[in-house]
């Protein structure tokens, strides 16, 4: 859990930083260099919280629907923090539950 959490984070700062800061420098400023950085980046990142994301969604045995709930929080900005908070305080409910 602990590693999707921190993906989590990390793919949504990525993301904010991408969408917020090189997109603008990119198409406003005319510089294209922090967004041919940032955006690889964040692809490499987002396949990554993908596989965390996804052992996650195996273990706990959620709905298909909890997935690509997972999958769509990379997508939208600021959704990523919010989804893992929730993400988190289900999975830790579904492990007190398991271990009881």
């Amino acid at each position: 859990m602990s590693r999707y959490r921190a993906m989590a984070y990390i793919v949504g700062a990525m993301l904010i930083v991408l969408i917020f800061v090189a997109v603008p420098v990119k198409y406003i400023g005319g510089e294209p260099a922090l967004s041919s950085v940032v955006s690889p980046v964040h692809g490499l990142l987002y396949m990554v919280y993908l596989v965390f994301a996804f052992d996650l969604y195996r273990r706990a045995g959620w709905p298909l629907s909890r997935m690509a709930v997972m999958v769509g929080a990379g997508f939208v900005p600021f959704l990523a923090f919010y989804i893992e908070r929730k993400i988190t305080q289900e999975a830790k409910a579904a492990i007190e539950v398991d271990t009881a």
